[in-house]
């Protein structure tokens, strides 16, 4: 059973598994956009539910060999942070709980890099790197490391749960799009202006699918694994994307300093407008430090490996094109989203 196959990485560990000859059960919000549900070349079962929805999760993992749960409410601002929280933190418990009530052989949890600390010094972090939650900036990154925190304590009291942690993701079908389908998109909208010094760590999203698969046949329960690709500097990204697209990249470097205020500016006024702010307060703090990580263990454990990230990039970038996401827009924005996804 998969939550959260309507989305980007689940959408691509459904079509993982039926490409395997899996049988997959999804369970699907009512009112969620299922473009990933279509034009698969296998039939699959899905369960409508909610992660707030107690019985429809029993019914979803009944008979289940592996659970993958993979849904979140990832966002780097909500007018509501208490919704983020209640599908994140007790969302999580729940399904956990199900799993456990009905037996499941093995679960795989979805968490992500941005519960780990990065280093002031730009060097790549390994799991063994985890930030406190009072080094957590945002509601979303806390609420993921909240949710982390249940899924380690049920594993200790024998849950046979696997934590993965994808970094940042790219591909095609990224609906929504995420964070980082958004920092593509308005570089194809040409919103991008201006840049700061950071960097992120890039991996296609197909390869994070094979992760959460092989996580369930070869991870050791209680541990977790990061599921990443290649270290790139904003600079650097956005060259690649100029290469990709023919559009001119950033020209401004906008110093970190800067970041934190206009933030505030700009979280402020979204409470007004309850719109997106053009600087997410949450994308500033995880600005100040470069984001790259080091997926060693899941390489030795489990037999992880990638593809190529330019590929990635480049299949994205046709996607978003076919689909007409890259239509001009007249709002432009200074790129600090380098949170990955979840």
């Amino acid at each position: 059973m998969i939550s959260g196959a309507t989305g980007f990485v689940g959408g691509a560990l459904l079509a993982e598994l039926l490409q395997r000859g899996w049988d997959v059960r999804a369970l699907v919000r009512r009112g969620a956009d299922d473009r990933n549900l279509r034009g698969h070349a296998r039939p699959f079962d899905w369960i409508w539910g909610d992660l707030r929805d107690k019985p429809s999760l029993a019914r979803a993992v009944e008979g289940c060999d592996v659970v993958f749960h993979v849904a979140a409410r990832y966002s780097l601002w909500n007018p509501s942070p208490r919704e983020i929280y209640i599908d994140n933190v007790e969302g999580t418990r729940n399904l956990l709980e199900a799993a456990q009530e009905a037996g499941v052989p093995k679960i795989v949890y979805t968490s992500t890099v941005g519960v780990l600390k990065p280093r002031t010094d730009a060097s790549s972090v390994d799991e063994t790197s985890i930030a406190s939650e009072r080094e957590i900036s945002g509601h979303y990154k806390r609420s993921k490391w909240l949710a982390e925190k249940i899924a380690s304590e049920m594993a200790a009291r024998g849950l046979p749960v696997v934590i993965v942690n994808p970094s940042t993701p790219v591909g095609p079908r990224d609906v929504k799009p995420t964070p980082t389908g958004r920092l593509i998109v308005d570089f194809l909208r040409r919103r991008m202006f201006a840049y700061t010094d950071t960097g992120l760590n890039l991996v296609a999203v197909e390869d994070v699918a094979r992760g959460h698969i092989l996580a369930a046949e070869r991870g050791t329960p209680g541990e977790r694994y990061i599921l990443g690709g290649e270290n790139y500097s904003l600079r650097d990204l956005f060259a690649l994307l100029a290469e990709l697209t023919g559009l001119p990249q950033p020209r401004w470097r906008v110093p970190r300093s800067l970041l934190k205020p206009l933030a505030a500016v700009s979280t402020s006024v979204s409470r007004v407008t309850r719109q997106m702010p053009l600087v997410p307060w949450e994308a500033a703090c995880m600005a100040q430090r470069h984001m790259y990580f080091d997926s060693s263990k899941a390489q030795k454990q489990l037999g992880y490996s990638t593809s190529d990230v330019r590929s990635a990039l480049e299949r994205a970038v046709a996607w978003f094109r076919d689909n007409r996401y890259s239509t001009p827009a007249k709002r432009c924005a200074v790129c600090v989203e380098s949170i990955p996804p979840s």
